[in-house]
């Protein structure tokens, strides 16, 4: 009476409800596997490669910070770090503000 004729006329059969039911959730599956490869596997790859970065930092490297400093490292501590951003000018930044290790000899 509601429903259209043409519309229950396509209604699946009572063996066939499993199947459109895992056919209707592929695309969800899809774009979830799509969203996986594409924002955040690289990303997570990004985070590794920065960590790795942080960990590797000695006295002496040349730093770029989120800041936009650019300085030399003077002494570490465990989650500081000293840099150098001028000739006895020396400022105290978190270790997770370092984006960039810079060449050697950048810095003049």
């Amino acid at each position: 009476m509601f429903i259209s004729s043409a519309f229950a006329q396509t209604a699946p059969a009572a063996g066939g409800d499993m199947q459109s039911s895992l056919m209707s959730m592929l695309p969800l599956v899809l774009m979830f596997v799509v969203l996986y490869f594409v924002m955040i596997r690289p990303q997570m790859k990004r985070q590794k490669e920065h960590r790795a970065m942080i960990d590797a930092l000695a006295k002496g490297d040349e730093v770029a910070t989120a800041g936009g400093l650019l300085g030399k490292v003077t002494r570490l501590d465990e989650q500081y770090l000293t840099v150098e951003i001028s000739q006895g000018v020396e400022i105290q930044v978190q270790r997770s503000a370092v984006v960039q290790v810079l060449p050697k000899g950048t810095l003049k």
